[in-house]
């Protein structure tokens, strides 16, 4: 945080909640807030010689971005691992690995390091993933032995070869739900030992988030992820806020350290909060495993369960009582009507992460709990063609964002980064046009207006006295500009705290 004061000069407001719309202003900063803003030239009319000043020259100034839903490590190894994403069979996955092998050293004989591959989507592949595909293309490649560990999508499946199997005590083949978050865990772990090297990806995207005015985010890593980000704070990564999730795995060491929802994390100049507990009440789309209260077609699966009934009102009331928010996901629209449920019978506070499937008397429950949707519209463009194959004759009411808006639902937009991109741009622009390329717009009817789509990524409401000196400008005003174009939003400046974190003027 910076102390010294600053006046961000000839700024253009965004926002219809603002007094000064249309008119130039002057954003005067200190001690981290913003501590005036004012006409254009009214600042520079009172002499301070220590105040340090930045001309926008008329370009937009509103509220930092926050990425509400992120898996912040998870996020920064897969930005610089091999993609799978897209391609249409399990046999062209093999022939992208078997080149990714054929460039691979040998590690002097012991074949030790993983080859990890992330984005692969099997629900609507033609044919069967197999272990043994894995393997021959080990064995073609003179790889014989090698680990191969491919993350799905969603990071719900994990497809693994022999090898992987044996190295991390699982089944060979495509490992769903539990299984495949057990294996992903492991896999974590061993990379974790090589401290130096995480850090530094860490940094990379740290400052990747920052350029596209990032200044917050919700990390929901795997994690103690209190204490990771206490450590980088501690190491000089400053350029986010972060609220810093909790899995059950992790609430003793939590609760030995008193922390609950909010609590401000010691040593950590302010930017680090405990965040909510993330709770799972189902699985995902493309694995199949999101609950739903009509079965996939051609099944009689309805999806997966992550807890007995009853049993998930349970685990929310001990959040509850332990002070914890909870952040609870539910995909298919029997598991948000169950989580719902679970709200309404405990009084816990949060929100609902995802919310892809939503059952329209469901929609005023939400509101009338005071629950939140977590909200991530790269998903619904990604899961498009999915969704209307295994969502047949309820796709106006998937990914309904604009009808969680009009019940009067808080919407928190965020990536559920590794599963799309930590780029802000992405998600507004998919919210508001509900498409990405030339296709016609998938459910347009749900589309958000780009104003509700901003205030569902910012840091608060608006640019005014006394709010923290989290902002972003931009060369182009975001309500004028197509899909394509607001995707690549140009960032001109980011800055946490009243610190520039990134500066492209």
């Amino acid at each position: 945080m910076t102390t010294s004061a600053l006046v961000i000069e000839r700024a253009r407001l965004w926002g219809a909640d603002s007094p000064h719309v249309d008119a130039l202003v002057d954003v005067r900063l200190s001690g981290g807030r913003v501590t005036s803003v004012s006409p254009a030239g009214s600042v520079r009319a009172r002499p301070d010689s220590g105040t340090e000043r930045i001309d926008l020259d008329g370009r937009w100034l509103m509220p930092g971005l926050v990425d509400h839903h992120v898996h912040f490590t998870l996020w920064s190894k897969h930005r610089n691992r091999l993609s799978v994403a897209g391609l249409a069979s399990a046999a062209e996955v093999v022939r992208a690995v078997s080149d990714a092998l054929a460039g691979m050293d040998h590690d002097g004989g012991t074949m030790s390091r993983p080859l990890v591959a992330r984005g692969f989507q099997d629900a609507l592949w033609p044919d069967v993933p197999t272990a043994l595909a894995l393997d021959d293309a080990a064995v073609l490649a003179g790889q014989r032995g090698r680990t191969i560990v491919l993350i799905s999508h969603d990071l719900h499946c994990v497809w693994i070869n022999s090898a992987a199997a044996a190295r991390y005590g699982a089944k060979p083949g495509l490992l769903r739900e539990q299984a495949a978050f057990d294996l992903e865990i492991a896999l974590e772990a061993e990379e974790a030992a090589d401290v130096k090297a995480v850090e530094a990806l860490v940094g990379d995207a740290v400052a990747a988030a920052a350029s596209r005015g990032v200044t917050g985010v919700m990390d929901l890593e795997m994690a103690d992820n209190p204490e990771t980000w206490a450590a980088r704070v501690a190491g000089g990564v400053t350029q986010l806020r972060v609220e810093a999730g909790v899995y059950p795995q992790h609430l003793d060491a939590t609760l030995a350290r008193g922390d609950r929802t909010g609590r401000r994390v010691q040593g950590t100049r302010g930017l680090v909060t405990v965040g909510p507990l993330k709770i799972f009440a189902d699985g995902a789309l493309n694995t199949r495993t999101a609950w739903c209260f009509e079965p996939y077609p051609q099944t009689h699966d309805f999806g997966h369960s992550a807890h007995p009934r009853g049993d998930l009102a349970r685990v929310v009331a001990d959040a509850r009582d332990h002070g914890f928010e909870v952040a609870l996901h539910a995909i298919g629209d029997r598991a948000v009507s169950e989580a719902l449920d679970a709200f309404e019978q405990t009084g816990a506070r949060g929100s609902i992460e995802h919310a892809q499937l939503v059952r329209d008397e469901d929609l005023s429950r939400f509101a009338a709990l005071g629950i939140a949707a977590g909200i991530h519209p790269e998903h619904a463009l990604d899961d498009r063609e999915v969704t209307d194959a295994l969502w047949v004759g309820r796709t106006a009411r998937a990914f309904p964002y604009a009808a969680l808006a009009a019940a009067g639902v808080p919407l928190r937009l965020g990536s559920d980064a590794p599963v799309s991109a930590l780029d802000p741009w992405l998600g507004i622009s998919a919210a508001v046009h509900r498409t990405r390329d030339n296709q016609s717009p998938w459910e347009p009817g749900n589309a958000l207006t780009i104003g509700q789509a901003l205030r569902a990524t910012w840091a608060f409401p608006a640019v005014r006295d006394g709010v923290p000196a989290d902002l972003v400008a931009l060369d182009f005003d975001p309500g004028a500009l197509t899909a394509s174009a607001l995707r690549v939003m140009p960032v001109a400046l980011t800055m946490t705290a009243g610190a520039v974190t990134y500066n492209a003027m």
